[in-house]
């Protein structure tokens, strides 16, 4: 039913709440395909980044002709930076408008995660899985569906799910969510049975992450976020109850979660409003230090879904999963005043931030949903680690290689070393404010001396053989620490 040049739309968000046995056997047709010496490679559409078996293998089975909006895996980096895959990053927010609009051409077929599947006459009741993604849109647009009943996932999944399709533009409502937990839609997704082409039924895991414990240097950083809390609660910036937070999804994002947590007597009780839950988020909501928790997938272990599932009457009174089109709406991360918090590669000296690209050519992750939030929430902070390969790479450097959020939506920057708040503050304020508090002490001297030595070039000062010679140098020697800027000025 699959068929070469067809563009294929899944379920899912993150590695969970995909499909895995129709694409798994996809692979292996493309292989016996390319051996045949036939043209075998299709369109990927997905909610976010997605599973080994959907994107690496395709990847490596050279089966992937174009993907869209996100990626984290590294099957699917190596295949795109050799240049193999038409990939377009984008903002996770805006992908089914964009599916309503044609940009991406019409899906050929659907293929998505149930939990259950009530079958009509009229009208199929989809339950879905661990995440929302933008399953309403690819089933109402694709030709035809194919659904995976995957056992290894307990009905009561359904309890979770909050989906609700925007309205079209240009007459489209207000979206009446007013809080972090409020439901506005049905636990179903509705299918016209027509479409449906095939149900397989399977009983597999997840293909999810195992999150290691956090560094030194990641607790350091949490201590740092939740230090900056309490500052801005001081100061009134913040309510004392505090506004919903939200923590972008990964190994650093999971790590900031379980140390902001183990500081939680510090904070009042917490809500999240974020496009993922991960394992420290349930365990904290099972704790009672998280209230209330809405996320467009449960990007957690299979020991952690279990978990929810055995417990399905608590969870369902402080969990919520969401399309990610409301997950990471504009409108509703500003009405709630979401305080953004997302994992940057690297940061300028005036608070340009690149989180996809090494050295300004190679792929390493897409945006993501980070921008959806540090544009539209009341604070918007980004964290890493002052440097990595054991001190070789800066994370602070004097221009990004490649921007992803601008200076105007970056507000603050925290590293181990500490935080800085770039708010109310001009060019070259941001620069000694982020040098002195974030940069690591083997890079102080380097980026003092250039912004002493460009420091009369104008309002945002930058000298364009030097800027990048960090970046230059790593990739010459291996190591961005250079002798000085003598050579490039």
């Amino acid at each position: 039913m699959i068929n070469h040049d067809d563009t294929l739309a899944f379920s899912g968000f993150t590695p969970n709440g995909n499909p895995k046995a129709v694409v798994r056997e996809l692979r292996l047709r493309a292989e016996q395909m390319h051996a045949d010496g036939h043209e075998f490679k299709v369109g990927i559409l997905t909610g976010a980044s997605s599973c080994q078996s959907i994107e690496g293998d395709l990847s490596k089975a050279q089966a992937i002709k174009f993907r869209a909006p996100f990626s984290t895996n590294a099957d699917f980096r190596n295949h795109c930076n050799l240049g193999e895959i038409d990939y377009e990053d984008m903002h996770l927010g805006h992908v089914a408008e964009r599916l309503r609009r044609g940009h991406y051409g019409e899906i050929d077929m659907a293929i998505i995660e149930v939990s259950a599947l009530e079958e009509g006459n009229d009208e199929c009741r989809a339950y879905l899985t661990t995440a929302g993604g933008i399953v309403p849109t690819i089933v109402r647009l694709a030709k035809k569906i194919i659904i995976e009943i995957n056992h290894f996932h307990s009905p009561k999944s359904r309890l979770l799910h909050d989906v609700y399709e925007f309205e079209e533009y240009p007459n489209r409502k207000p979206i009446p969510l007013v809080g972090v937990c409020d439901r506005i839609g049905t636990d179903y997704v509705s299918i016209d049975p027509r479409k449906i082409v095939g149900v397989v039924e399977v009983n597999l895991p997840e293909e999810a992450r195992e999150f290691k414990e956090p560094t030194p240097e990641l607790t350091l950083c949490a201590q740092n976020v939740v230090d900056f809390f309490i500052r801005d609660m001081k100061a009134g910036h913040i309510p004392s109850c505090m506004f919903p937070i939200q923590s972008g999804v990964g190994v650093t994002g999971n790590a900031i979660m379980k140390a902001i947590g183990e500081q939680a007597s510090k904070l009042p009780p917490l809500v999240v409003y974020s496009e993922v839950v991960q394992d420290s988020v349930v365990d904290l909501v099972q704790k009672g230090t998280i209230l209330q928790a809405s996320c467009a997938a449960m990007t957690c272990t299979n020991e952690c879904i279990q978990k929810v599932y055995d417990n399905i009457d608590f969870f369902r009174q402080h969990l919520v999963i969401r399309p990610s089109e409301m997950a990471n709406s504009p409108e509703i991360i500003r009405r709630l005043g979401v305080i953004a918090m997302n994992t940057a590669l690297e940061l300028d000296l005036y608070g340009h931030e690149n989180s996809s690209h090494i050295c300004g050519s190679k792929l390493m992750n897409g945006i993501g949903g980070s921008c959806d939030y540090e544009r539209n929430g009341s604070i918007s902070i980004f964290y890493t680690p002052s440097v990595a390969k054991g001190g070789c790479i800066s994370a602070i450097v004097p221009m990004c290689c490649h921007v992803d959020s601008t200076e105007h939506d970056v507000d603050v920057i925290i590293t181990e070393q500490g935080i800085a708040d770039l708010r109310g503050k001009g060019p070259i304020r941001r620069a000694h404010e982020i040098i002195e508090n974030c940069a690591h002490p083997d890079y102080r001297p380097l980026l003092r001396e250039y912004l002493t030595r460009i420091a009369p070039m104008g309002h945002e000062p930058q000298h364009m053989r030097a800027a990048l010679a960090f970046h230059d140098t790593f990739l010459r020697k291996g190591d961005m620490r250079l002798t000085n800027f003598a050579e490039y000025l």
